[in-house]
């Protein structure tokens, strides 16, 4: 029988510990929430041995115990709450060779939580080029653990922390701090009201406000009476607690870490210059910007063109070999162009996140956070803002939740008001079937038309937010100064493992969060189309026939003005047509309007609606841009036309991006007050947009 060993992976930002997770699991991980709030929880599992299995969880980046957001407040509690399910066996350190002094910190306050713990010393591939020598046997024996030199990038030391795991029992589990040399008094006492439990874990709970659920109530109670001091006196007791850990970190490292400064390279700091420059970094990331954009369009034409055709084919293939009735209808007019719909965009979508990814495995991410703070300011946005804004392009849901980073509540709400206006990659596939409609396929200076349209719709989605910001900063001034502090990782070499895994468990979220969401509304959307109320829909067939007596067409046109007859006044078609009226000045048709409505589930069900609208009643091999290009109005005129095209995706570039975004604002604002006030003024700002835009291109 397997024995399960639980491991709680820790580090500071950018030491390479989601490297290590991935070494550990592979593709043995799933991402989620922690119960009741909304930060991420990544979990997997190994095989240590023929007998023991790990349960690895990656907690978030952390500089120390002395939490400063909820991410730190989640490691901090599970490390104290040994009732927690996840609470850890053994905790493994993940530090970065280049760094390890400042790592260190948070490796010693782990350790005196009295939990068995490895510490890993990440990245040892890069030693010999920086000129780092480590003596590993009297680091271990100064930090009283064992030390594990890793390289992930070419998999050395994972057998070693392997086995390091399996035996870590043998782990010394010694505190390297005596308080009492920070206060004896104070700390003293402390010990003798509480004779059982561990000093630091008391430390931490009087310092932190966190559940200690070991504490029997009376001694909760007790505790706070250690809290009587002023704030002052208890940071000041912090600050002389980390000043004693540094001065055994120097100590230990004087004697088992040595640098050849005249082996260290500059090359980090000349990239930096031109990178992080005032000018030439706005340059290079806006070039950057506009390079992926091409890459997204060229490089996906084909399997985009192959996997559209094919989805054509199979409802042709179903409707031909499968008996008539209401299921195959059901699959060949609902279930399949609705699903190809979204699977469509699974090339651009899995090239997007390619490119975040190798962007962030790069270190490249974080200069760009850092040269877009200095224009920030000027528009009441905290230089932490940033990192919402620039998650937003993946999807607002967690772009929202990383706003918790951002101590100030006005500055954080004020970024949660503008952040939906970011482009996601749900608008993404909207976007890419509209621009692939009204925007030539062609060059010009050898730059691609689409393209280019493509980043012009992400630089506006970003000017509104900015703009929106300033609008309301007046409204949301604050007397309190923020502080941006944001680290500057060393260049590296993206891992092709981690950027393979990240690709594929994000495309692979995209397209099941998605489909769930698109088969139920083209199953939804089939129904309300193929059922109506009264005679002008079950008599569809001898109404035509009849208005037609004296105008011969073909079968075939006869046929189609059946299908079109009959879908206008099915209850789709009713309820399309109510809502024309509000939304034919911005160039839209009731089919358009059905679409809108469905695509505030979610912004990819925008073409699956579509696919499925005009896929009722039709049994051609047309794949669904075909069919949009093809689609025209009562006057004979196309309606994707150019004006209705901009009209469109200015509408979805503007307005709030889909109700989990509304519900995620509402939970992370804890009122209704600011996601309605968020949608009404959306809404007004697309709309508007919308028909300026349509009038004057019409």
């Amino acid at each position: 029988m397997a024995h399960f060993l639980k491991v709680a992976l820790i580090g500071n930002p950018n030491t390479g510990k989601t490297s290590v997770f991935n070494a550990l699991t592979g593709l043995n991980q799933k991402v989620g929430n922690y119960p009741g709030i909304t930060v991420e929880k990544k979990e997997g599992s190994c095989r240590l041995n023929r007998t023991t299995k790990a349960h690895i969880l990656d907690l978030p980046g952390t500089y120390s115990l002395n939490a400063s957001s909820m991410d730190e407040s989640v490691v901090i509690e599970l490390l104290l709450n040994r009732n927690n399910k996840d609470f850890p066996d053994v905790a493994v350190v993940v530090t970065d060779v280049e760094n390890l002094k400042r790592n260190l910190l948070l490796f010693t306050q782990i350790k005196d939580l009295e939990i068995p713990t490895l510490l890993v010393v990440n990245m040892s591939d890069q030693m010999k080029r920086k000129g780092i020598s480590i003596e590993v046997e009297q680091l271990q024996a100064d930090l009283g653990t064992q030390v594990i030199l890793t390289s992930m990038r070419h998999q050395e030391g994972v057998a070693a922390l392997k086995e390091a795991l399996v035996n870590y029992r043998q782990l010394p589990t010694t505190p390297l701090l005596d308080l009492e040399t920070i206060d004896a008094d104070y700390f003293s006492r402390l010990q003798k009201t509480f004779p059982t439990e561990s000093l630091y874990k008391l430390w931490l709970v009087i310092t932190q406000d966190v559940n200690f659920s070991s504490l029997e109530r009376k001694r909760i109670q007790a505790a706070s009476d250690f809290k009587v001091q002023s704030d002052a006196v208890l940071k000041r007791l912090q600050q002389k607690e980390t000043i004693k850990r540094y001065q055994i970190i120097n100590q230990t490292l004087k004697q088992t870490y040595q640098v050849n400064n005249d082996a260290a390279t500059d090359l980090r700091s000349r990239i930096d210059r031109i990178l992080i420059h005032k000018v030439w970094g706005y340059v290079f990331f806006f070039a950057l910007l506009f390079l992926i954009f091409q890459s997204i369009f060229d490089w996906s034409s084909v399997p985009m063109d192959f996997i559209d055709s094919s989805f054509a084919q199979l409802s042709q293939w179903v409707n031909a070999e499968l008996p008539p009735g209401l299921f195959t209808s059901l699959l060949a007019e609902g279930i399949i162009p609705g699903l190809g719909g979204i699977v469509i965009f699974i090339p651009q979508i899995a090239f997007l996140f390619l490119f975040i990814s190798l962007l962030e495995e790069s270190g490249y991410m974080s200069r760009v956070v850092f040269l877009m703070d200095r224009g920030l300011r000027r528009f009441g946005l905290s230089g932490k803002s940033v990192i919402p804004l620039i998650s937003g392009t993946a999807c607002a849901i967690p772009a929202v939740m990383a706003t918790r980073n951002i101590e100030n509540w006005k500055e954080r709400l004020l970024t949660i008001l503008v952040t939906p206006f970011t482009t996601c990659s749900a608008r993404l596939p909207v976007y890419l079937i509209l621009i692939s409609l009204v925007i030539p396929e062609r060059s010009i200076l050898g730059i691609n038309a689409q393209g280019l349209t493509l980043m012009g719709l992400y630089i506006l989605g970003f000017a509104m937010a900015l703009l929106s910001s300033w609008i309301l900063k007046s409204y949301f001034k604050t007397t309190t100064k923020s502080y941006f502090v944001v680290e500057m990782p060393n260049y590296k070499m993206p891992q092709l493992k981690n950027v393979g895994i990240t690709v594929l468990e994000k495309t692979k979220s995209f397209v099941t969060e998605a489909g769930k969401i698109i088969l139920a509304f083209s199953v939804l959307l089939w129904l309300m189309a193929s059922f109506g109320p009264g005679e002008p829909f079950t008599k569809a067939d001898t109404i035509v026939r009849e208005a037609n007596i004296n105008n011969p067409l073909t079968e075939e046109a006869l046929e189609a003005e059946i299908a079109s007859y009959r879908l206008e006044h099915s209850y789709i078609g009713i309820l399309g047509k109510a809502i024309e009226p509000v939304i034919r000045p911005l160039g839209y048709d009731w089919k358009i309007g059905i679409a809108l409505i469905s695509s505030f589930a979610a912004r990819e069900v925008f073409v699956g609606s579509l696919a499925t609208i005009y896929s009722v009643g039709s049994e051609e091999e047309t794949p669904i841009k075909n069919k949009m290009a093809q689609e025209k109005r009562a006057n004979g005129q196309v309606v994707f036309d150019l004006a209705t095209g901009i009209s469109l995706m200015l509408f979805y570039a503007f307005s709030m991006q889909c109700m989990s975004t509304l519900a995620i604002v509402k939970k992370e604002t804890n009122s209704w007050r600011w996601p309605l006030l968020q949608l009404g003024l959306m809404t007004v700002i697309a709309y508007v947009t919308a028909f300026a835009a349509y009038q004057i291109l019409s």
